[in-house]
């Protein structure tokens, strides 16, 4: 009979990290607290990122205060495509990705339309601090949409899967690979029904891959194999990420 659970004495001997221990051991053991806000910050992180020349995609424009909103439809003029977001939002809230236009509406990567009128009411929010941490103030940002590599096709749906590498002094010690589903509607994130893919360090390579925390053979909207992942350009990816350590000082 399989076992549904295992005990924390077993993880510990695998040498599974638990989140109190990252927090506590690591997190707050070795980054000052003052440097959070480089990171709790999407505008701030991605002006830092330009300083320092890492890559990241075009910042278009902010909108910052709620008379903005009314002419948003002349900004967004030249714009067929884009990602909005909040900057102090968590957990994939209030992102919304467009990759097209239909007439004056707006095509979300699902498929479905967005009016200028719902994209008004979704700013208010956004300013309101609906997403934010908190429910604090916000501000949002209008970014140019990443096109992704050929070696992710058919493990990606509705949207563009990402990389998140974790970074210790310099050093990346562990990378996973985030991939959209109809489920996070075309959202790269895990509380929204993404898969999570463990990716080996010295390779790129897929190790094991999950859904809901539910172990997970081939993606749910294309069928393809996630063992067949295979990462390009992986030495490259590894250095932009210790770019990031030395771009925000937080091991």
């Amino acid at each position: 009979m399989h076992k549904r659970w295992i005990s924390v004495r077993r993880l510990k001997e695998l040498g599974m990290l638990g989140m109190n221990c990252r927090n506590v051991d690591f997190i707050n053991r070795y980054n000052p607290r003052s440097l959070f806000p480089l990171v709790d910050n999407k505008l701030k992180t991605k002006l830092l990122a330009q300083e320092y020349d890492v890559p990241t995609p075009s910042l278009r424009f902010v909108v910052r205060e709620q008379h903005e909103i009314s002419h948003i439809e002349q900004q967004l003029a030249d714009m067929d495509s884009f990602a909005l977001k909040p900057a102090k939002g968590s957990g994939g809230k209030g992102i919304v990705v467009l990759t097209g236009r239909q007439g004056e509406d707006f095509v979300r990567s699902s498929g479905a339309l967005l009016t200028v009128a719902d994209l008004r009411r979704h700013l208010s929010n956004i300013l309101a601090g609906l997403y934010s941490l908190g429910g604090a103030a916000d501000v949002a940002i209008i970014e140019d949409l990443i096109a992704f590599d050929d070696c992710f096709a058919g493990f990606s749906h509705e949207g563009v899967p990402d990389i998140r590498i974790i970074v210790f002094k310099g050093y990346p010690v562990m990378a996973m690979l985030r991939l959209a589903t109809h489920a996070s509607d075309g959202k790269a994130n895990l509380h929204q029904g993404a898969v999570g893919v463990g990716l080996a360090l010295d390779s790129g390579r897929c190790l094991h891959a999950v859904q809901h925390s539910k172990p997970l053979k081939a993606h749910p909207d294309t069928g393809r194999l996630l063992s067949e992942i295979h990462v390009s350009g992986w030495r490259e990816i590894l250095v932009l990420a210790s770019q990031c350590y030395d771009m925000t000082g937080l091991a």
